[in-house]
């Protein structure tokens, strides 16, 4: 693993307990091909079906009945096939399907996806409100958002509006309009590094996640701010780094005291472990122990999540 960061790998015993730190050393490389079922346009049987006469060999994740992890074939094979071309399966890492399980939206509900392109979490969201209801999808990149309106038709999704917005900035738009809001934050990906893969962290730096660190802050009191008394706020980011994760969820209770507090979350997993407490000298709410973080593993991809409740 001495092709990832020296200054990553350096922090990595402060996170992963030393029982479990050679198996998330191990599990950063490349993971099998994992897929959902699009219910807006088929069913689970009918692609079992399609994918067995087709020679995929797939397994059923414990978890989460319409996701798949694709065995014998590559991920190209599976994109070749009609079934993605028609839109029926969905191409998207196990752990990127959990903020939509955790944020849960229900059927005829307002919903938004704060920082929603290419659309992983937009149309499976749009498939748990069987298309009924309200999602305002948003990104600041047009080059992303006209990706995430392909995707968004391809996947017959009927129940989404499209925003080119600053997210720091939607709550001007939308103050207390949400049941529920996504705030899938942008960040330093270290839970998809591969190692022997120099583009997957080429970019990466201690400094970085200082940057993106403050960006997710004020994205975060956003999605607060457009949140209905009693709803409910996910924020999730695809990193380990505590300054991108704990600290802001901290932040967010200092700036919005008697406003949010943050819910526990269940997850039927076992390489999963709550927030840390202290980092830096800093040392946390005591709700912050009410987070989770996802460590890497062979079939999932490092995650961090945190459910929080808008007070009423």
């Amino acid at each position: 693993m001495s092709s990832l960061p020296p200054d990553f790998i350096a922090r990595l015993p402060r996170l992963v307990p030393p029982d479990q730190l050679d198996a998330v050393l191990r599990a950063f490389t490349r993971r099998p091909t994992t897929f959902r079922v699009n219910t807006l346009k088929t069913t689970r049987d009918a692609v079992l079906a399609e994918l067995a006469a087709r020679e995929f060999h797939v397994e059923p994740v414990a978890w989460y009945a319409d996701a798949f992890i694709l065995r014998n074939k590559s991920k190209r094979e599976l994109i070749e096939t009609p079934l993605y071309t028609r839109g029926e399966i969905y191409v998207q890492s196990l752990s990127s399907m959990l903020p939509p399980l955790v944020l849960a939206p229900q059927p005829n509900e307002r919903v938004c996806d704060l920082t929603a392109a290419p659309g992983s979490k937009t149309t499976q969201m749009a498939a748990l409100m069987n298309n009924t209801g309200e999602i305002v999808a948003n990104d600041r990149s047009k080059i992303r958002l006209s990706k995430l309106v392909a995707n968004l038709k391809l996947q017959g999704v009927k129940n989404v509006r499209t925003r080119l917005a600053n997210g720091e900035d939607l709550w001007k738009k939308f103050p207390e309009y949400f049941d529920r809001v996504l705030v899938d934050a942008p960040c330093s990906l270290e839970g998809r590094f591969e190692a022997g893969n120099a583009k997957s962290f080429g970019d990466w730096s201690l400094r970085k996640v200082e940057f993106l660190s403050a960006i997710q802050c004020h994205l975060l009191r956003s999605a607060v701010t457009m949140t209905k008394p009693g709803g409910i706020i996910v924020y999730s980011t695809c990193t380990l780094s505590p300054e991108e994760n704990e600290r802001v969820i901290d932040w967010v209770l200092q700036k919005e005291p008697h406003r949010v507090h943050v819910e526990p979350i269940e997850l039927p997993l076992d390489n999963v472990l709550p927030g840390i407490m202290q980092w830096e000298q800093q040392t946390f709410s005591e709700q912050v122990r009410h987070t989770v973080r996802v460590l890497p593993s062979e079939l999932m991809e490092g995650f961090f999540l945190a459910r929080l409740r808008k007070c009423g």
